[in-house]
């Protein structure tokens, strides 16, 4: 018979099971286990020795009139268990399978007595409500809720924070008196793999949210970096490591076409304990109240205010959202390929970003995405393209033009006007913005960090760099780009080092490649030069390749090889568009001059990507005195 164990904490092995505060710890530390699994547990628990069927851990787990591959999500969760126990089913310690039939909890469990028990934190003060039954729901109701529980879960966590950070409770030290957070990717209870973008978009939304709080006093872990914890086991202290966060919120999500259930937790890295809990559940038949009720929340939180701490304004939405979430949906799949940083990638990406605006004109976020996407497109496919420079300049404007207030218009004006017009006072002013908007924005610090490069600036360079990376520690594209900065100002040992460590999380990554490769010709290690690009290469007839082929040939004295090359390159040209700045390389190799200014001409006229890294390019120096080399640094506004 089922005991009610409720209020109790249970022992078996080395574990121990806070079921009001549904924790698992072992040895007295925090095992994360996600919702699913843990039900599981407490369902095995409630009859230790006595067998529990599959059907029954369904009814337990999902509604009834609930779609959901049961059998795979069952062993999903069961196999995330025993993972969490280090158990497995040809050697089980505490979950026994039984074939076709369901599971036994083998291990002897006892009540831990009350004065005995650990400290494993208050238990979050929630009532129970049964789950609602998952259907198909109305497309743009999704996402205004999402805006509004995440609305409201800001308010209500930065009300929170107000508290609890301004009375210096003891706890994990910030770093340079900001208290780090990291908002682990939403868990998808709906039990269908198509709504994850539901769970994802919430992540995001927290994220931007949370972000805008309070940055002086808070600063809140990019989304890049978060994602790479989606469906991870990994234990909460290694996170805070990797992460260098003092706390970790966790959520689910949940939802149907009348309801949905939105549960967060804060927690704290250095003893694991739940210092904040909350669950929403909302009805969506009346979006007008949920926005007045978010609006009094709102209120409540700006009253808090204590220590030297100012009161936080409630946080206002970041963008006109879309019209519907199907516009939504295609913006996320922008986002993902344009993350991927290659050619190929970007195409993609504005396809999905170009979808996106098809669908919902108002959609400033989608606008800005198709602007980064055409500024940086024409540098990783090493082809020239004409339209890209007028495209992106009408999305970045466009995008500003919607909603003054996002970050990500600005960046992407700055990112346009910066590469196209080489407009550097106007550039400067919209990272500037971007970053007063937001000073959590990651790929705000990380672009401006590139700018304050290209002008020679590299002590604030490499400051802003550190500060994206800190809010986005696992970017592979922020650490390239550290490694670059390095590079640009002569630092080539450190630059290798960088880039290398880069590689060694992908060694694959091209970014990487390229300015390792770059790195090993500034120090005269042509070898290495040579077999860091060729590595990789799939098409040994890529302009840029060739172009780096010469000019490795060339200053390594190799002048037969280097020209051999070169007559490849040239013959090349004559039916295929190549960037100029790749023939600015390969004639710089074999000392060309004249027909080094003559490709810079044509850089200058294609908006090519070298003609923003001409002030800081090792590979230019011995241009550095010649008046052509001055008079046209002085036309794109980089003269000394």
């Amino acid at each position: 018979m089922a005991q009610d164990h409720s209020s109790s904490i249970l022992k078996f092995g080395v574990f121990e099971v806070n079921l009001s505060a549904r924790e698992l710890r072992k040895h007295g530390t925090r095992v994360r286990l996600p919702p699913q699994p843990f039900t599981i547990l407490v369902l095995l628990l409630e009859t230790p020795g006595e067998v529990v069927s599959r059907e029954e851990m369904r009814q337990r787990l999902w509604a009834t009139d609930t779609f959901v591959d049961f059998e795979h999500s069952l062993n999903s969760a069961i196999k995330k268990l025993r993972f969490a126990l280090g158990d497995t089913p040809e050697n089980s310690r505490y979950v026994e399978t039984l074939p076709r039939v369901g599971y036994r909890f083998i291990a002897p469990v006892e009540e831990v007595p009350a004065k005995e028990r650990s400290l494993v934190g208050a238990p979050p003060s929630t009532s129970h409500i049964e789950a609602p039954a998952i259907t198909q729901e109305s497309s743009r109701r999704r996402w205004s809720i999402i805006l509004g529980i995440v609305i409201v879960l800001s308010a209500a966590l930065g009300g929170y924070y107000l508290v609890h950070w301004s009375r210096k409770r003891p706890g994990p030290e910030p770093v340079n008196g900001r208290s780090m957070l990291a908002v682990l990717p939403f868990e998808n209870l709906t039990g269908d793999a198509g709504q994850e973008y539901f769970s994802d978009g919430m992540t995001e939304e927290m994220i931007a949210q949370l972000g805008r709080l309070d940055p002086e006093h808070l600063g809140v872990i990019a989304r890049t970096s978060m994602m790479n914890y989606k469906h991870s086991h990994e234990q909460l202290e290694k996170i805070g490591s990797e992460l260098g966060v003092q706390y970790v919120l966790e959520g689910t999500v949940r939802r149907d076409a009348d309801k949905v259930r939105i549960s967060a937790q804060l927690i704290q890295i250095k003893d694991q304990t739940h210092i904040w809990a909350r669950q929403y559940d909302r009805e969506l038949s009346d979006l007008l109240a949920l926005q007045g009720e978010i609006a009094q929340e709102i209120a409540s939180g700006i009253q808090l205010t204590l220590g030297e701490h100012k009161p936080i304004a409630g946080s206002p939405r970041r963008s006109v959202s879309p019209s519907s979430n199907e516009a939504y949906d295609l913006y996320l799949k922008g986002e993902y390929f344009w993350n991927k940083r290659t050619a190929e990638g970007f195409q993609q990406a504005i396809r999905y970003f170009q979808q996106a605006v098809d669908k919902d004109p108002g959609y400033a976020r989608a606008y800005a995405g198709l602007a980064d996407s055409y500024a940086l497109i024409s540098g990783y496919s090493g082809t020239p393209q004409a339209a890209f420079p007028e495209k992106a300049r009408a999305a970045a404007q466009r995008a500003v033009e919607i909603d003054e207030s996002l970050p990500e218009a600005h960046t992407a004006l700055a990112l346009v006007v910066q590469n196209f017009d080489w407009d550097w006072p106007k550039a400067e002013r919209e990272f500037r913005r971007a970053i007063e908007l937001d000073p959590n924005y990651a790929t705000a610090h990380h672009w401006y960090g590139e700018h304050l490069t290209w002008r020679g600036h590299f002590d604030e360079a490499l400051q802003e760099s550190e500060r994206a990376r800190q809010l986005d520690p696992l970017s592979l594209i922020i650490a390239a780009d550290n490694g670059a900065i390095l590079y640009y100002s002569r630092h080539y040992d450190r630059a290798e080092r960088k880039l290398r460590s880069v590689l060694e999380m992908d060694p694959k990554f091209p970014r990487a490649r390229g300015m390792l490769g770059a790195t090993y010709l500034a120090q005269g290690k042509f070898a290495e030069a040579l077999a860091v690009i060729v590595g990789e290469q799939q098409d040994y007839e890529a302009p840029w390749y060739l172009a780096f082929h010469v000019a490795v040939s060339g200053r390594a004295g190799q002048r037969a090889e280097a020209q051999r090359t070169l007559k490849i390159l040239e013959q090349l040209i004559r039916h295929r568009r190549v960037d100029a700045g790749a023939m600015v390389n390969a004639y710089l190799g074999v000392n060309d001059k004249e027909q080094v200014f003559a490709w810079l001409e044509k850089a200058y006229a294609e908006h090519s990507g070298v003609i923003t890294t001409l002030k800081v390019e090792p590979l230019y120096d011995p241009l550095a005195s010649d008046p052509r080399f001055r008079e046209l640094l002085h036309r794109v506004g980089l003269a000394p």
